[in-house]
């Protein structure tokens, strides 16, 4: 017995809606914390030969040289990764001594970014992503070019578009929550986690949206409804199995990863999860109510 997934369409519109418009609220308000990757900046890696000391000891020792806010993220055992705004040679052999004050460390490395460098990557990175969806949207219209009926091959494209949208808002909602109360920063990792989900939750669409196209060419007098319902049906094993297998890795990952790999791997369940959920619950029933909202715009 098929389940009418299409049936209950306006439940999932109303949950999604909601997370996007909350995801879109936190955007505005809280904007995202971005890393010195895309702002500028120092990182310094060092390793105490001692036990570490706490972060907020740390951010204290280096209170006199004014780096603005100095984010302490602990790495391994006694290691840890300090980011601040940009500094010169100077002031950064100072920083190395007063550290040692507090526990004899040695660094390990040490980086510097410019505002200028910053701002480019920044800019690079969101030509990236909207370049991956506009080509993705183009593909799907293209792939799905000999089923115009009863949904234009274009309408694909569209609706896989909006469900992309949808996987990409959700985390960067969630990113903009965890920047402003734990000083979570998008880094260039999380931007490969979000392109990452883009390809993805459009291989999931892509597997229903196939699905449908055969079972329209194989069963041309079934209703468009009945089709994708029987379609993701189909289709919904595979789908969940491939989601949970992923999703344990990533699971693992969070916990088990290290710091380094923890907000990658969020980013990673947060939006493969989204995903999902798109696939099934709006990408397939937007195209159902598109093309009953254009029948009964013809029959008017």
């Amino acid at each position: 017995m098929n389940f009418p997934f299409t049936t209950y369409s306006k439940v999932y519109y109303i949950i999604s809606g909601i997370l996007v418009i909350g995801a879109i609220a936190s955007l505005l308000v809280f904007g995202l914390k971005f890393g010195i990757e895309f702002t500028g900046g120092s990182t310094m890696e060092v390793q105490f030969q001692n036990s570490r000391p706490n972060n907020d000891v740390i951010s204290r020792q280096l209170t006199s040289f004014n780096l603005g806010e100095v984010t302490v993220q602990p790495t391994g055992t006694n290691g840890a990764v300090l980011k601040f705004k940009g500094i010169d040679e100077d002031t950064h052999q100072k920083i190395l001594a007063k550290l040692n004050e507090l526990s004899p460390a040695q660094e390990k490395s040490f980086e510097y970014i410019g505002p200028s460098i910053g701002n480019e990557l920044k800019n690079k990175t969101i030509i990236a992503i909207l370049l991956a969806l506009l080509v993705i949207t183009i593909y799907i219209a293209f792939a799905f070019r000999k089923v115009s009926r009863p949904v234009s091959s274009w309408k694909y494209g569209v609706t896989s578009l909006i469900a992309l949208f949808h996987d990409i808002l959700i985390p960067l909602g969630v990113f903009s929550l965890l920047g402003k109360f734990y000083n979570v920063e998008v880094t260039v990792p999380i931007i490969a986690a979000l392109l990452t989900i883009l390809g993805f939750s459009v291989h999931d669409t892509i597997v229903i949206f196939d699905r449908i196209r055969e079972n329209i060419l194989r069963r041309g007098g079934t209703s468009f409804p009945e089709t994708v319902d029987q379609s993701l049906n189909q289709t919904i094993g595979r789908s969940l199995s491939t989601v949970i297998t992923v999703l344990l890795v990533m699971v693992s990952l969070f916990f088990l990863g290290g710091e380094t790999l923890k907000w990658f791997s969020l980013a990673l369940i947060i939006g493969i999860a989204s995903g999902a959920y798109s696939s099934i619950f709006i990408a397939s029933p937007l195209l159902v109510s598109w093309n009953t909202w254009s029948e009964k715009r013809a029959h008017r």
